[in-house]
């Protein structure tokens, strides 16, 4: 692995360039695919999923018998790692439950703010090379905590027009009925769209590659909104001579594993500490029954030397990594300065696979630098903020004079009357 010895800032754009997005190319199918389901509903839906997961499938909804068959599918040894992994996300999802907030900004005049669920969401849960029954857990334990009304859920089908027992059972543990055997592209328009089978939805979540994210923000345009826009999986690892380079290089690799797009950069003011690294990656990737997605990924790591600790925030901040893991004697400066960053994991003793899966923290987050200006999915995803206010007569008379005056002054009398016309019939109640 070549080491970047002490680029310059002004090199640091091109240093941390992303694997490229969606091409013009992808855009024009993505926008052919809504199309088509918006025209055609389920036969378009149908005809995609034979065209791009090579299968046919007469029936889009998941049945209740294979719902229940999946329990049976799934040995006993995942099944109570699943459930603990569910109660540890609830626990910590249920700890973000916020109280109403109420304020009397001036004397009779009352405001507050009360959260209420999005009735109706999508979970898109990715299930091609990897079938991520730990995504099912991460969207609807706090979708079911906040309230939604309804959780529609789609994943692709295999080869077999079958979804993967461990998605199934995890769907029935977190209590969803709704689960349809479609992915991809066609997935996310048919919930934005509705068809006569899949329901029309209000906000979608969920990772997918890049055919996913575009479609995803493609949505939006539709009026429906995501969680966030997100691309292939990244990480960013800070280390010293305390790090332990097996435990580095697992790192690495659970993030490379994931697909041919996803991105490592590992950063350090020791050059021994990345070759010791380097060398651990080489021994360990041998093994990896994924290998070749982690080779073809590994071409867009990144490992950097920079003598400075100053410069290494300002690196982590500049990348805004979907996972940052530290491993450092400055834990402390670099765990506090950072600003930009999807999740965090500290020490030797915390692989980002434990966010990944069962901590308790949600690992849908945001990639490409995203991380600057959006959170992770949380509680508050699945929910709204909703203001309401009360004013009494006597409140009324005490802010009326003010509203006037500002509503004159942009030209909006209509607004003034609103406040004027009761002002007067105050003045004549009190006579």
């Amino acid at each position: 692995m070549q080491i970047i010895n002490n680029p310059p800032r002004s090199a640091w754009p091109k240093i941390l360039e992303r694997p490229s997005l969606a091409s013009n190319d992808l855009l024009a199918v993505v926008a052919d695919v809504f199309n088509a389901v918006k025209r055609d509903g389920d036969s378009a839906i149908q005809a995609y999923t034979a065209k791009f997961d090579k299968v046919e499938v007469p029936r889009i909804q998941v049945t209740e018998t294979e719902l229940n068959e999946a329990s049976t599918l799934v040995n006993p040894a995942l099944k109570e790692a699943i459930n603990i992994a569910k109660q540890n996300i609830e626990k910590f999802h249920h700890a973000q439950r916020t109280a109403p907030v109420r304020v009397e900004t001036m004397e009779g005049v009352t405001c507050w703010q009360e959260k209420r669920p999005i009735q109706k969401v999508g979970v898109y849960i990715p299930g091609g090379s990897a079938p991520l029954f730990s995504t099912v857990l991460m969207l609807v334990v706090p979708a079911v905590l906040a309230g939604c009304e309804e959780i529609v859920l789609c994943t692709p089908p295999n080869l077999e027009g079958k979804v993967h027992p461990a998605i199934l059972y995890a769907a029935q543990v977190c209590g969803v009925t709704k689960v349809f055997k479609v992915g991809g592209i066609q997935a996310i328009a048919g919930m934005t769209f509705g068809t006569e089978t899949i329901p029309q939805v209000y906000k979608l979540f969920g990772p997918g590659n890049q055919y996913v994210t575009a479609a995803k923000q493609l949505s939006t345009t539709y009026g429906t909104a995501i969680d966030m826009p997100a691309g292939p999986s990244e990480v960013l690892v800070v280390i010293d001579e305390t790090a332990i380079p097996s435990f580095v290089a697992a790192d690495l690799l659970s993030q490379a594993e994931h697909g041919a797009d996803s991105q490592v950069v590992l950063i350090s003011q020791s050059k021994a500490m990345l070759a010791s690294v380097s060398a651990e990656l080489e021994r360990q990737i041998k093994v990896l029954p994924r290998k070749a997605i982690a080779e073809k990924a590994l071409e867009y790591a990144r490992f950097i030397f920079l003598e400075k600790k100053e410069d290494i925030l300002a690196m982590i901040n500049a990348y805004a990594p979907e996972h940052l893991i530290i491993c450092s004697k400055e834990e402390a400066y670099f765990s506090q300065g950072v600003q930009n960053a999807g999740s965090v994991f500290l020490g030797n003793y915390t692989p980002e696979s434990a966010g990944d899966y069962a901590s308790g923290t949600n690992h849908t987050l945001p990639t490409n630098g995203y991380a600057r200006q959006y959170s992770g999915v949380n509680l508050d995803s699945f929910m709204k903020s909703m203001t309401f206010q009360r004013i009494s007569s006597e409140g009324l008379q005490a802010i009326g004079p003010a509203i006037e005056i500002m509503s004159k002054a942009e030209g909006l009398d209509a607004h003034k009357n609103a406040v004027t016309l009761r002002l007067e019939a105050l003045k004549k109640t009190t006579l």
